[in-house]
C-alpha cells in the first residue's frame, strides 16, 4: 500500500458518468484545439489562443514540462470528444494542500455536468485519497463568471493578492483566492452530488 505522500506523485484517470479526466498527453492535441475553437474560451486564460495544431500542441508540451503540475484532458464520457484541460498545481504532500485551475472548456460543455463531475472527481481524489486539508482556487479579479462558478461549488472566498500576476496584456492582475478545507468536504460533496442528479 502506498504511503500519502507516494499517492501524491500518482497522476490516475478518473471517471465519472458525464466526464473522464485522463492525464494530458500529446495525444489530445488535435481534441484541445478543437474545443478550443472559440476566442471567448481564452478571454482570461494567461496563454494566447492557439493558431494552429501546432501551437496547441507547444503548449500541451509545455505543460507536460512543469514537474510540480498533473494535468488531464477533459473527455466528453458521452461522445469521447476532449472538451478541456484541468489542472492540480502548486501541489505541497508535506502541508497535503493544492490547487486547482489551470481549468477551460470548450463552449458546448460550459455550465454542464460535465464540468459540476469533474471538480467532485478533483475534490474526492484530494480529500479522499490524497487526505489533503486544503484545496483552493484563483481566479482573475475581473472573471466574475469563474468567481460564480467556484462560489457555486461552495469554496470560501478568502481574499485578494494585490498585483498577484501579470496577464498576458502585460497589465496587472489581482487574484481572488478560494479554498475548501477538509472539514468543509462533506458538505460540499453532498451539495455537488445533488446538483449532478
Amino acid at each position: 500500500m502506498l504511503s500519502v505522500s507516494q499517492n501524491w506523485k500518482l497522476h490516475p484517470t478518473l471517471s465519472g458518468k458525464h466526464v473522464r479526466l485522463e492525464p494530458l498527453s500529446l495525444a489530445h492535441v488535435d481534441g484541445l484545439h478543437d474545443a478550443g475553437r472559440d476566442p471567448e474560451v481564452w478571454t482570461w486564460l494567461s496563454q494566447h489562443q492557439p493558431a494552429d495544431v501546432s501551437g496547441t500542441r507547444g503548449q500541451v508540451q509545455a505543460i507536460l514540462d512543469q514537474p510540480d503540475r498533473r494535468a488531464w484532458a477533459q473527455i466528453d464520457a458521452t461522445t469521447g470528444r476532449v472538451a478541456g484541460t484541468t489542472s492540480y498545481y502548486q501541489l505541497n504532500s508535506h502541508h497535503r494542500n493544492l490547487l486547482i485551475g489551470h481549468t477551460w472548456i470548450g463552449t458546448p460543455w460550459q455550465r454542464t455536468r460535465l464540468n459540476t463531475e469533474a471538480k467532485l472527481l478533483l475534490l474526492e481524489y484530494a480529500f479522499d485519497r490524497l487526505d489533503a486539508v486544503r484545496v483552493g482556487w484563483e481566479t482573475d479579479i475581473g472573471n466574475r463568471r469563474s468567481q460564480r462558478a467556484i462560489e457555486r461549488l461552495g469554496a470560501v472566498r478568502e481574499g485578494v493578492s494585490r498585483a498577484h500576476r501579470i496577464r498576458k496584456d502585460g497589465s496587472l492582475r489581482d487574484t481572488v483566492t478560494y479554498a475548501v478545507t477538509a472539514a468543509e468536504w462533506p458538505a460540499v460533496r453532498d451539495r455537488l452530488t445533488e446538483r449532478l442528479q
